[in-house]
């Protein structure tokens, strides 16, 4: 996604969505980008994928300083960023979590 079709499409993605945030030249985004779906299936209905490079002002915007960043949304709103090491039962245990506490305002 870009900040272009960012907003629109969470937006017309109901339920639990899950944005990666990553760069071309990251190593560890690419091991999110494997671990990620088959860690939160069944839990997260949308996954999608910002490349900071080309998308500055939704990283400036989320104040994304560290990659990979995990954000999640429900309904298309921004309810927390996870910090998880990237193993699937510590992903699962991290979103399970962040959905039972209180929408965190967005950065």
């Amino acid at each position: 996604m870009t900040e272009f079709d960012f907003y629109p499409r969470l937006a017309q993605s109901p339920g639990i969505s899950l944005v990666l945030f990553s760069g071309p030249h990251c190593g560890t985004c690419r091991k999110a980008e494997t671990v990620l779906p088959q860690a939160l299936a069944g839990t997260v209905e949308h996954l999608f994928k910002v490349d900071v490079e080309k998308s500055i002002a939704l990283a400036r915007e989320y104040e994304i300083f560290h990659l990979p960043a995990l954000l999640l949304f429900v309904d298309g709103h921004f309810h927390a960023e996870i910090h998880s090491p990237l193993l699937p039962e510590k992903l699962q245990q991290a979103v399970e979590k962040a959905l039972t506490l209180p929408a965190e305002e967005a950065p």
